[in-house]
C-alpha cells in the first residue's frame, strides 16, 4: 500500500503491528499528529526477524500526559495490608486465599509448561500447524500437541510440520482411546461447535489426567456453561472460554489460534517470556495487547482471553490470583469491558491485599454512556443492565482503589510503559538480552502469496477459473451466465471455444446434443452400458463401459466427416471427383450411409437440422457440397444419404468458419483435436445414462448371451 501511495502521488501512510489501532484512527481523524517514521521491516518468517533486536524497553511513540496517575514509585502506590478477602460470588476459587467449599478442589497456579501436552478435539489442522510452529519457535523439544479426536472418520494419521521436517498426528475416533494412548495429556483443546461441546468437555472431564480445558465455541447454552463450570469446580480444572481464542504463555504453548500468524508471533516476541502478564475478555483484543505489552516493556509473561460469554469459565480474579502467585510475572494487565461487575472483584482484591503486583486496568465500552439506549457490545455479557456494569463506573472503581487506569484505551500503552519503566528503574525487572529464535521455513502458499517464491505449475487452464467468489467461465462469472440465460450450448461454447457464440450457435449445439442423445439399445454403446448395470456395476462403471466403443466404427464419423469433406472442398474436387477418388483410393466416405433410412425414407433429426441450419446459418460452403455428393452416391444406391453423423460434421464446420468468432485456422484446429467427437460423447452419455437407470428401475438380472444366437464355428480338424 505504502508503494501505491508513492507511485500514485496518494498521500498514503501505512502502518503495521508497530503502532496501535487506535492510534490510527486518531491520526486519520487528525487528533494525532502522523509520526515521519522510517518503514519498518514486516514480519513474514523468522528470517526476516532482527537478530540484533534487544529485549531492553523499546521508545514509545507517544507523548499522552500521565498527570492524573501517581509520580511516585510504583513500587509504593500499592501497599500491601491486612484484611479479610472479599466475599464474591463472580469468583470461584482464588487460590486458596479463601475458605473453599469442601466440594471444590484447589486449582494449580501454572496452567501451561514447556512440557505441556495437549488433545485437539476437531480436525483444525491450521490451528494445530499454527501451535507446532509455536512450539518449535519456542526451542520446545518436543510438540504439545498430541494427538486430535474426531468422532466422524475412523483412526489414522495426519501429517503436520515440525519445522522443516514432517511429521504425524494421531486422529482418534473417541477421547477414550485418544485418553488411553497418552496418559501425560493434561489440556484439551475443544473446537467442537456449539452444539456438541457441552458433550464433549464434560466427556473430558471424566479424566483426573485433564487440568485444563479451552472451549473456543461461542452461543453454549448459558444453562450448560454453568453446570460445565460446576462440574470443573468440584473436579479442580480450569476452563478458559467459552467463546474465546485462548490464551499463551511465551516460550511454553499457545492455545490455537491465539497470537495470529508468525510473523505477529515474532513481531510481539511471544517466542521467549516478559514480565508483564494480562487477562482479556476479548480474544481478538488479546492480539492488541500481545503487541502493546511488547512494543513497551520486555513481553508477555502469560495472556488469557477468558471470553465474552456472561458466565466465562474461569473469570479475572482466577487468572489475577494466579499471576500474583507466579515470581516470574511482577506486573498484570487487565482489559475488560462494559458488563458484569467482575472488575469490582479486582478492586476488592487490592483494598484487602490479595493483589499486591502493579496492576493496570481499563474497561472498553465508556462510549456507551454518549448513548441514549441499551447497546449490546458484540459479546453475550458485553452489555450495561445497571450503572455499576459500566465501564465508565468500573474505570472509576478500578482506579479509586488504587490501579493504573489510563484515560483511554489509546493511553493504555504509555501507562503499561510508566509502570513498567519505574519497575525496571527500581531493579524489580531486568530485561534479558534478546535471543533470535530458530527459524521457522514460511509455508510455500504464503510464500507464494506474498510474492518471495515463484515455481512453473504443473498444469495450465484457460476455461475456468474457481478462486473467487463464484465461478468463472472463460472470463464469465456464473452468476451473469444465469442471467443472460445462455444455456448448455452457451456454457459449452465458453468451456470448449473460450468465447461467447452467436445465440443461433448455442441452439445448434443443443439441438446437436439432442439428437445425438440416444439411437435405442442395440447400439454397441447402449448394448455395453445395459449388459454393465445388469451385471449389478454402478453407474460410472456402466457409463464408461459404453463410452470406451466410441470409435473410428461408433461415433468417429462426425470427426472423420468433417475432416474428409473439408479437404476435398478445399482442395477444389468436384463433388464427381471427390466420390471418385475415394471410391478408386478404396475409401468409404464417412457420414454416408444409413442402415435403414434412405432417400426416400429421409431421417427427421437430418431434416430438423438442416431446417435450421438453412434459416440461421450465414452461408452452408460446405453442407451444401456435402449434398451434391450424397445426389451422387443416393443415384447409386437409396440408403448412401447423409447421415446425422455426416451432417453435423459438416454443418458444424460451415458454423466455425462463418459465424464470425473465429479465424480460419482457429476453425481447422478445433476440428482437427476432436471437438465434434466431443459433441458425439456428450450426446450419447445422456442416453447410455438413461439406459442404465432404465435397467436399474425394471430391476433386470444379470445378462447371458442366447446360444441360439451364436454361431459355434469349431476348426474343422478338430470336429471329426
Amino acid at each position: 500500500m505504502g508503494e501505491v501511495g508513492k507511485t500514485t502521488g496518494i498521500p498514503i501512510h501505512v502502518f503495521g503491528t508497530e503502532t496501535h489501532m487506535t492510534a490510527i484512527v486518531g491520526m486519520a481523524l487528525g487528533h494525532r499528529p502522523i509520526p515521519n517514521q522510517p518503514p519498518v521491516a514486516a514480519h513474514t518468517a523468522s528470517f526476516l526477524l532482527n537478530s540484533s533486536a534487544s529485549a531492553a524497553t523499546p521508545p514509545i511513540t507517544r507523548n499522552t500526559s500521565l498527570s492524573e496517575h501517581n509520580t511516585c514509585s510504583v513500587t509504593d502506590a500499592i501497599t500491601p495490608t491486612t484484611g479479610a478477602p472479599p466475599v464474591s460470588t463472580h469468583c470461584h476459587s482464588w487460590s486458596g486465599k479463601v475458605m473453599l467449599n469442601a466440594a471444590v478442589k484447589a486449582k494449580p497456579t501454572t496452567l501451561f509448561s514447556r512440557q505441556t501436552k495437549v488433545i485437539v478435539c476437531g480436525i483444525q489442522t491450521q490451528a494445530v500447524q499454527g501451535m507446532l510452529d509455536f512450539d518449535y519457535v519456542c526451542s520446545r523439544d518436543e510438540p504439545s500437541v498430541v494427538a486430535m479426536v474426531y468422532p466422524y472418520t475412523g483412526d489414522h494419521k495426519q501429517k503436520f510440520y515440525w519445522g522443516h521436517k514432517e511429521i504425524l498426528l494421531s486422529v482418534y475416533k473417541n477421547m477414550a482411546d485418544a485418553m488411553k494412548k497418552h496418559p501425560d495429556v493434561d489440556v484439551l483443546i475443544n473446537f467442537a461447535s456449539l452444539r456438541s461441546a457441552f458433550d464433549s468437555t464434560m466427556e473430558t472431564l471424566q479424566y483426573p489426567q485433564i487440568r485444563t480445558i479451552a472451549i473456543i465455541a461461542e452461543g453454549i447454552p448459558e444453562a450448560l456453561t454453568r453446570k460445565l463450570i460446576k462440574t470443573a469446580d468440584e473436579k479442580g480444572v480450569t476452563i478458559i472460554g467459552p467463546a474465546t481464542v485462548g490464551g499463551i504463555k511465551p516460550g511454553c504453548f499457545k492455545i490455537g489460534n491465539t497470537g495470529g500468524m508468525l510473523d505477529n508471533i515474532l513481531a510481539s516476541k511471544l517466542y521467549r517470556p516478559g514480565s508483564v502478564a494480562y487477562v482479556s475478555s476479548s480474544g481478538g483484543m488479546s492480539n492488541e495487547l500481545n503487541n502493546i505489552i511488547s512494543h513497551t516493556t520486555d513481553g508477555v509473561y502469560e495472556g488469557v482471553a477468558i471470553g465474552g460469554d456472561r458466565f466465562p469459565g474461569s473469570t479475572f480474579m482466577d487468572h489475577v490470583l494466579r499471576y500474583q502467585d507466579t515470581p516470574g510475572i511482577k506486573m498484570i494487565v487487565v482489559l475488560g469491558e462494559i458488563g458484569g461487575t467482575e472488575e469490582y472483584n479486582i478492586c476488592q482484591g487490592i483494598t484487602d491485599g490479595l493483589i499486591t503486583k502493579p496492576i493496570v486496568c481499563w474497561c472498553i465500552g465508556t462510549c456507551a454512556t454518549l448513548l441514549s439506549s441499551e447497546v449490546q457490545f458484540g459479546h453475550a455479557g458485553a452489555c450495561a443492565t445497571q450503572v455499576l456494569e459500566t465501564a465508565v463506573a468500573k474505570n472509576q472503581a478500578l482506579r479509586e482503589a488504587g490501579a493504573f487506569v489510563p484515560n483511554s484505551f489509546d493511553e493504555l500503552g504509555d501507562v503499561i510503559k510508566f509502570v513498567y519503566d519505574d519497575l525496571v528503574t527500581n531493579g524489580i525487572i531486568v530485561p534479558e538480552q534478546e535471543v533470535p529464535p530458530p527459524t521457522v521455513p514460511m509455508d510455500y502458499s504464503w510464500a507464494r502469496e506474498l510474492g518471495l517464491i515463484r515455481k512453473p505449475a504443473s498444469f495450465m487452464t484457460s476455461i475456468c477459473d474457481e478462486r473467487g467468489q463464484e465461478v468463472i467461465y472463460a472470463g464469465m462469472p456464473i452468476t451473469e451466465v444465469f442471467k443472460e440465460e445462455m444455456g448448455v450450448g452457451g456454457v459449452l461454447g465458453l468451456l470448449w471455444f473460450q468465447r461467447r457464440l452467436p445465440r443461433y450457435a448455442c441452439q445448434f449445439i443443443e439441438m446437436c446434443l439432442m439428437v445425438t442423445a440416444d439411437h435405442g439399445p442395440a447400439v454397441s454403446g447402449a448394448h455395453n452400458t445395459i449388459v454393465c448395470a445388469r451385471a449389478g456395476k454402478d453407474l460410472v462403471s456402466s457409463l464408461t463401459s459404453g463410452l470406451l466403443t466410441i470409435g473410428d466404427r461408433f461415433g468417429g464419423a462426425l470427426d472423420a466427416a468433417a475432416k474428409q469433406f473439408s479437404k476435398a472442398f478445399d482442395s477444389g474436387l468436384l463433388p464427381m471427383e471427390f466420390v471418385n477418388k475415394m471410391k478408386k483410393d478404396g475409401v468409404l466416405i464417412m457420414g454416408i450411409g444409413h442402415r435403414v433410412k434412405s432417400i426416400n425414407n429421409p431421417d427427421m433429426r437430418v431434416q430438423i437440422l438442416k431446417d435450421f441450419v438453412k434459416q440461421h446459418f450465414p452461408s452452408t460452403q460446405l453442407l451444401d457440397y456435402a449434398l451434391e455428393v450424397e445426389k451422387i452416391t443416393t443415384s447409386k444406391k437409396p440408403n448412401l444419404i447423409l447421415n446425422i453423423d455426416g451432417f453435423i460434421g459438416v454443418a458444424f464446420v460451415d458454423l466455425l468458419r462463418t459465424c464470425g468468432g473465429f479465424t480460419r485456422d482457429e476453425a481447422d484446429e478445433f476440428v482437427d483435436i476432436g471437438t465434434l467427437n466431443g459433441i458425439f460423447v456428450l450426446g450419447r452419455s445422456i442416453g447410455f445414462i438413461g439406459h442404465y437407470l432404465d435397467q436399474k428401475r425394471l430391476k433386470q438380472g444379470l445378462y447371458r448371451h442366447p446360444w441360439d444366437d451364436i454361431s459355434y464355428v469349431l476348426p474343422e480338424h478338430m470336429s471329426t
